[in-house]
């Protein structure tokens, strides 16, 4: 029994969901427990828009755009990462035998989170540097195991939204999905994490990178040589497996059955060193 976390991105995930479902429920019936942690953004633009609160981004200093999480679009959060594609996919895990947990951050006090406070940004118009209200943002500072265990030994499989407790200000916190996978990889000390993208991995000049080590992987990054998106994969990937994970691998979605393909090592495999 080798204990998997699963991380798929909206995108990935809304365009290869049977794929990817499938492949869970290939795994979990191998013998081999999942704990899937899913993204949804562009789901929760699409909603946002329905219920006119306009979606905005910021960009930070050193060129990343990222979303600005309103107390009204968290609200938009919680309720379609939380409820309508939390339960989507259990419903969808169900009907392939398995028993599926829904969850967000704050059941069990599973992932809290601290809300930043202020950010950096760059004004768009001038390239001035500004700093503005850090919005309903966090950043994960720890993970309590123990619901997860108790339903991963009970044979359930934990399906968890990023959404995280703030026990500071009582309040729910929007989370980089990357990073709580990350996280809650290396505090069950997962024999693998996999993250599923739309790309078959890390690609340097066209090509496939297929073996890096946390070393490796944090000198690619420091040298610039990795794109905005990637690289925070990459920090928070060979963090985690400098704290215990067996292991990562940045996979492609659309594979056959990709958990099995990333298993054999098909995509890009941080690894200890």
């Amino acid at each position: 029994m080798a204990l998997l976390v699963v991380k798929a991105g909206g995108r990935a995930l809304m365009e290869n969901m049977d794929n990817i479902l499938d492949s869970i429920a290939a795994a979990v019936k191998r013998g081999d427990p999942v704990v899937f942690i899913h993204g949804g953004g562009d789901l929760v633009t699409e909603y946002s828009k329905r219920l006119g609160v306009e979606p905005r981004f910021v960009v930070s200093p050193s060129g990343v755009r990222s979303r600005y999480t309103t107390r009204e679009e968290l609200e938009v959060f919680v309720m379609v990462l939380g409820g309508l594609l939390n339960k989507s996919i259990a419903v969808g895990l169900a009907r392939r035998g398995l028993r599926p947990v829904g969850l967000t951050g704050v059941d069990g006090l599973v992932l809290l989170a601290q809300r930043r406070k202020r950010i950096v940004v760059l004004d768009e118009e001038t390239g001035r540097r500004r700093v503005i209200p850090g919005g309903y943002t966090g950043k994960i500072v720890s993970v309590n195991t123990g619901l997860l265990d108790s339903l991963i030994a009970g044979g359930y499989t934990p399906v968890l939204a990023p959404i995280a407790y703030d026990p500071e200000e009582a309040t729910l916190l929007n989370v980089d999905g990357d990073q709580a996978a990350a996280r809650v990889a290396a505090a069950l000390r997962a024999s693998t994490l996999i993250v599923l993208t739309d790309v078959d991995g890390l690609l340097l000049d066209g090509r496939l990178v297929e073996r890096l080590t946390v070393s490796e992987a944090r000198r690619l990054v420091e040298e610039g040589r990795v794109g905005k998106g990637m690289n925070r994969k990459l920090i928070e990937l060979a963090m985690a497996v400098e704290e215990g994970l067996g292991r990562a691998v940045i996979a492609n979605a659309a594979k056959p059955d990709p958990l099995a393909a990333a298993l054999r090592g098909e995509g890009t495999v941080i690894e200890p060193g």
